[in-house]
Order: structure tokens, then sequence, then C-alpha cells
């Protein structure tokens, strides 16, 4: 099988130990490349070639560090087809998903980061005519960035863009789950010339390379996407050490439908909200609270689009929900569904494992699930289940479904659909969330600040707030 390579020091090289992971395609359910399983002595390499390259690319012009990050994202669109492949192969998400969405926003993370810089403008505070205050922002030096498997080129592109814009180098971890399109965008990185040491892409399990990258003393911030344990892990180790963390963690999204609604798109993509990437987006609305009026008829309506749904080989066209990204994801969720049952909720379609005929007759697939009956404070209704599983609750009035809104330890996202403007903005403003969509969902603009409150992280990433991140302020004062 095809070894997968870590890029240190501008070089594909195997890990140290010369180990690797069995890279499997969840499709099939079977192994189709390797995967290093590499250690702290890699991440000390990744570090070395990073500090060595530093003083250079920090000091180079914004210019230049753009028309390399320019090279780079135009690369990304030149291999659209080829990295949207990879991509559903390794992580199982529709292929048309991959190649119109997920890589082409790829491209748009690297270019966006790529033209920002060259709009910074320093903040200046004259003090009269006695002194003047200007703030000159740094790069940190060399940052950890650590990205998940659920968008896996997507998110990970979305950390190191700023880091490097910033004038940053970068030790990087992209999932050992679905690490092909990390290991694709390393020989793009080649092809653009990113300087040797710039970034450098260590492959392996958290444990292992996530934990070295979080312990070193001289990386000096932590960007990561993940879980919320996993997330509070990396914080214990970090704060102590006073590193600059940015953890985007879980989500427990609701959906508020009130009987205002757009009642034929608020269906429609309700249902796109809750099963698009088989519900493996930490943005996904899992939580739908509907008002009683309309409770009915929207469940019919939604059920009936639901059960549309194609469930199967990711590469066919006419795929809406691919492979669950690997076995013990799968295992996961089947075992809330039987949660959900033991709880008192009623299936109302899915629930079940699917095994498609064909090539995917072993691959890891479960039916959109829908689950109704359920108290809002329950576990199904409070913990991330992180897949194609939904739960439906009517609600009376605003007070209460702002209650059963806000009652998990997350606070990532909320959708809120109604054609009254007042009330749209009343309910945003008391949501506790980092991002709240009014009749829409899963709409972007690069701009502006994205992350949560409560459990689901700390920090915000995107536009000047991820420079931010990626720089230290400094306040230069002169006497006039």
């Amino acid at each position: 099988m095809e070894k997968i390579l870590n890029y240190i020091n501008g070089e594909l090289i195997e890990p140290i130990s010369k180990q690797y992971l069995e890279n499997v395609d969840p499709s099939i359910g079977l192994a189709y490349n390797l995967c290093p399983d590499s250690d702290a002595g890699d991440v000390e390499l990744a570090y070395e070639a990073a500090a060595a390259a530093f003083p250079v690319w920090s000091e180079m012009s914004t210019g230049e560090r753009s028309k390399v990050m320019l090279r780079l994202a135009a690369l990304i669109e030149i291999n659209n087809d080829a990295l949207a492949l990879a991509e559903s192969v390794d992580q199982g998400k529709p292929l048309w998903l991959a190649k119109n969405g997920e890589i082409p926003r790829a491209q748009s993370n690297i270019h966006f980061f790529a033209t920002a810089i060259e709009h910074y403008a320093s903040e200046a505070h004259p003090m009269g005519n006695h002194a003047l205050n200007y703030t000159l922002r740094t790069p940190i030096g060399v940052v950890g960035c650590i990205s998940p498997w659920n968008l896996p080129l997507y998110l990970f592109t979305w950390k190191i863009a700023p880091a490097l814009a910033a004038g940053n180098c970068v030790v990087a971890k992209p999932s050992e789950i679905t690490p092909m399109t990390a290991y694709l965008f390393s020989k793009l990185c080649i092809e653009a010339g990113l300087p040797k040491g710039v970034l450098n892409i260590v492959h392996g399990l958290g444990p292992k390379v996530g934990s070295a990258i979080v312990a070193h003393e001289k990386i000096t911030a932590i960007s990561f996407t993940g879980g919320t344990k996993t997330g509070a892990d990396i914080a214990r180790v970090a704060a102590p050490m006073f590193k600059k963390l940015s953890l985007e963690l879980g989500g427990k999204n609701p959906n508020i439908i009130f009987a205002d609604c757009d009642f034929e798109k608020t269906v429609k993509e309700s249902v796109r909200a809750s099963f698009t990437n088989q519900g493996e987006i930490c943005l996904c609305g899992s939580r739908l609270y509907i008002e009683r009026s309309i409770y009915a008829k929207f469940k019919e309506a939604y059920i009936a689009q639901v059960k549309g749904l194609k469930v199967g080989d990711p590469l066919l066209d006419d795929t809406k929900v691919g492979a669950i990204a690997s076995k013990m994801h799968f295992e996961k969720i089947l075992g809330y569904i039987e949660l959900a049952k033991e709880e008192g909720g009623t299936i109302l379609t899915g629930g079940v494992a699917v095994n498609p005929a064909g090539r995917c007759s072993n691959g890891y697939f479960i039916e959109p699930t829908v689950i109704e009956g359920l108290g809002h404070l329950c576990r199904t209704n409070q913990e991330e289940i992180f897949g194609p599983v939904v739960t439906i609750q009517p609600f009376d009035t605003e007070e209460e479904v702002l209650e059963m809104a806000n009652s998990t330890a997350y606070g990532l996202a909320c959708t809120v659909w109604t054609e009254n403007l007042t009330k749209a903005h009343r309910v945003a403003a008391k949501m506790k969330s980092g991002i709240v969509w009014i009749n829409c969902w899963l709409l972007r603009d690069l701009r502006t600040p994205f992350g949560g409150m409560k459990q689901s992280g700390v920090g915000r990433e995107g536009g000047w707030e991820a420079l931010r991140f990626f720089t230290e302020a400094k306040n230069v004062c002169v006497k006039l």
C-alpha cells in the first residue's frame, strides 16, 4: 500500500520509527494506504525546521508572503478534482460535496488570508501634542495547528493560512483518520515554492503527536479544532505554560422553527442542516424545536424529505449521505441511538445501519435518524453525537424554546426561522451561541468572527480575529 509521508523542512520523509498506521476507506471498511505513526522525535524535527525558517519568513515582506500563498491557492484550484476524490475516499463524504464545497473552501482560506495581510493597518493613539502611540503586530514564532477529521483540508487550511500569513512558522497535525489531503497539500506546498521549514506536517496519533506539539516548550501558541474533552486536556497542559490558545470545540446546535417561517424553505434547509456530511459538522442543527401550531405539518414534511435522502457509495452523484468516518465513530453513533430508545425516544425514521449493495457492502453507513418524544435535558439532547441523528420537539412560547435551546453545555451555533424581523433579533440576542443564523444555515463570510461560547471553545477564528491571535500586539509610545 502507498505510504503517506511527513512533510518536514520542505521534504517528504518517513517517520523516525518507520512505523505506520492503517488508513481506512470508511465506505468499504478496508485500509487503502498507510499513515505515519510519528512521535515526539518527529515533532522535534519539525520544530527545529520551523525555528530555523522563522527569521527569514517573518521578516519577508507581506507582499512576498502573499505571492507564495497565492501560488498555493491557485494549485489547490487546479487540483480540485483530485483533492476532492481523495477527501471523499478518506472521510466518506459524497464526492460532489467535496468537489463543490470543501476543496473550494480550502482554496478560499489560503487566498483570503494571502490577500488580507496586504490590507493590515496599525492603530494609532495620539496624546494631543505630547506623544504618539502606535501598535505593532509581530508574528509569535513557531505555532502548533491541530485539525479534525470531519472537514479535513477545509479546517486544516483554516488554521495554517492565517498563521503563515501573519509570518509564523507552523508545526501542524492533521487527523490520523483523514490524513490524505494534508499529504497531497504538502506536495502542493513544494510545487508552490513555500520555503523549507515554514510549514511542517507531522502525521500520527493525538496522544503521540498532538500531545508532543501541545507540550513543546518552544511552541508558543496552539490552535485546535476537535472534541471538548480533548480541548480540556490541551488547556490543562498549555495554560500553565502560558501558551496562546484557540479552541474550537463541540456543538449541540438548536434549530428553532417558528410558525411564521417560510415553511418550504425551512423544511428543505433544516434537512440540509441536519444531515450534510452525515451530520459530521460541528455546526449541524441536531435539536429541532418546532412551534406547536405547525409541529405535525412540519414533522410530516421533514420526515418525507429525510426518507428521500439516498445513503450509499460516496462516489455516486445521487448519494446524499455517505459513510461515517471511522468504525469507532460508527459504533458510537449507533450506541447513542440505543440510548435514545432507552430514554423513551421514538424513532420516526432511520435508526439502523445500512449495507449498500456493491462495493460498499462492508462500509460504515447509518440511515438519517429522526427521534421524537425526548425531554430536552436527557443525555441524547445534551451530549454531542456528531452524526446523522436529530431530535425534534414542540414548543409553545418564545421563553420556553430559549430555555431549551440554551440548556446544553455547548454554545456554538443556532439557527432561527421566522419572518418576523423583531422576533429574529430578539431571539438572536438571547441565544448563548457564538453564531446565530437567521433564515439560513452555514452561510459564511470569512471576515466574520467564528467560534463558540461555554464548552464550545475559547477564542475566535476568521478575519482579523485569526490574524490577531497569531500575532503579538506591541504598543510603541513616542514622546513628541
